[in-house]
């Protein structure tokens, strides 16, 4: 008679906490999706590009590529000011990393070409498709591209607090292994 009781005391100990966790999951569901520690928004589901998603213009220096590296990518139509302004944060942005600067890059998906922009700021035109992707995002978003290549977080350039894009960056470097 011992022994049932002690087996149905094991089989509760093991069984119990798995019931109680999944009903409060279900009777509390916001508990665990109300929120998440990064500052940028997810693009969900993630846009993945591929090399000819992204046609480069100024690769005059070197073979420019998503590939290897983390991408600050400002999306617009045409480089007015509130443009010039987030091509300044990028580069304070990339600046404020410190010793993880070299695994960032900055660049401008634009319609047209632009003049008088920093040489670090790489230009570049999007595929049909990606730009379409796009869309369904509000004009003029910063992106932020991992180095798979797949769009994963963007911002909103006038409200944009340099210290919370660092903070997201310095956390995706710490769990990242690769870019």
């Amino acid at each position: 008679m011992n022994s049932k009781k002690e087996l149905w005391i094991l089989l509760a100990s093991f069984v119990l906490p798995i019931v109680l966790g999944t009903a409060f999951f279900y009777w509390n569901p916001t508990a665990f999706t109300g929120s998440t520690v990064n500052y940028g928004q997810f693009v969900n589901p993630v846009i993945t590009t591929e090399q000819q998603d992204v046609i480069f213009t100024n690769d005059g220096q070197n073979q420019s590529s998503l590939q290897g590296l983390w991408t600050l990518a400002y999306v617009t139509d045409d480089c007015e000011k509130a443009c010039r302004q987030t091509l300044k944060d990028m580069k304070t942005i990339r600046i404020l990393t410190n010793e993880n600067m070299r695994r960032i890059q900055s660049l401008l998906l634009t319609g047209e070409s632009a003049q008088g922009l920093d040489s670090s700021i790489l230009l570049a035109r999007g595929s049909e498709e990606l730009l379409q992707k796009l869309q369904k995002f509000p004009d003029n978003r910063l992106f932020l591209i991992d180095p798979l290549g797949n769009v994963m977080l963007h911002y909103e350039p006038k409200d944009l607090i340099i210290k919370r894009v660092i903070k997201d960056l310095k956390r995706l470097f710490k769990y990242s292994r690769i870019g």
